[in-house]
């Protein structure tokens, strides 16, 4: 028993050792991607203009103001009024702690699930296998967002019911790269010598199989934020997302759909923040896959 806690630590120590020098490489490999750095700059400022939405935001976002509905960019207001009258700019940054909170919650939700599906499926293999493998491809093989619409609509439009929609429906695709990483990682030495010194399945899988398929997750996790975001606004657009006086991204680029001949700012500033936001996320997964790629060489 002693001998094979000494293995046990032994393969432990070399891991870890390993997983540090790999992670200094990826570092330098990402800190070279400029368009990377920016976008995660952008995330960056992103973040914080969420979390101190109370402190930037000039005005109360469901403020009217009297005689100002549709009123252009002005000094005082620099994105103008919505087609009530409310401040947009205040309104856009709200949008973005609606549109993070989505973002990052429903990522988090489909990354569990995916995850544990995933490697289920991968490591048990079997009837597991192919009973996990089967729902994973029904539900890729629905329209995401006609099931999305449906399942919103069923539900209830809110806030709550978006995150939760998105995160239960977008796992598939997790499900999918962590089964096929595990299928390959169960046949590797260090796995084969983890059985032999008598590790049991769920240390093998917490402790060697799942530090190794983070990297193409995390990956995914942010290139899928983007998507995220995009769906949260098209359901906000269809009225079947955030609900109103909520200040959303994607209900005000509803709002100001139908005034787009005579207010065209009113859906000219969230379209904006939703194609920034995305491209940052996306420059940030691309630098992030460039990184960890383990092909890659200093």
């Amino acid at each position: 028993m002693a001998i094979a806690s000494s293995k046990e630590q032994a393969v432990s120590v070399t891991d870890e050792l390993s997983r540090r020098s790999e992670t200094t490489r990826a570092w330098r490999r990402f800190k070279a991607n400029r368009m990377a750095i920016v976008g995660g700059v952008f995330i960056i400022l992103l973040c914080l203009m969420a979390i101190l939405a109370d402190y930037i935001a000039p005005y109360d976002p469901l403020e009217i103001y009297s005689g100002m509905r549709g009123v252009g960019p002005s000094q005082e207001h620099p994105m103008g009024f919505d087609h009530v009258g409310r401040d947009l700019l205040s309104r856009v940054i709200y949008g973005t702690r609606v549109a993070l909170i989505v973002g990052l919650v429903a990522s988090s939700i489909a990354i569990v699930i995916g995850v544990a599906v995933g490697a289920s499926a991968g490591f048990f293999g079997g009837w597991t296998d192919s009973l996990l493998s089967r729902l994973t491809d029904t539900l890729m093989a629905f329209p995401l967002i006609a099931l999305l619409i449906v399942l919103a609509a069923v539900l209830g439009p809110s806030l709550a019911t978006t995150v939760v929609v998105i995160g239960v429906t977008v796992w598939a695709q997790y499900a999918r790269v962590v089964r096929a990483d595990v299928l390959s990682l169960k046949e590797q030495d260090f796995i084969v010598a983890a059985r032999a010194i008598g590790a049991s399945d769920r240390r093998i899988i917490g402790r060697h199989i799942l530090p190794n398929v983070l990297a193409p997750v995390i990956v995914l996790a942010t290139l899928g934020v983007g998507n995220i975001i995009i769906l949260e606004a098209a359901l906000s657009f269809l009225g079947l997302g955030v609900q109103a006086p909520t200040p959303s991204w994607g209900a005000t680029l509803s709002d100001g759909r139908a005034y787009i001949l005579l207010y065209p700012h009113i859906a000219i500033a969230p379209g904006v923040m939703i194609v920034l936001t995305v491209l940052a996320f996306n420059l940030f997964g691309d630098g992030l896959r460039d990184a960890l790629d383990p092909r890659q060489r200093d």
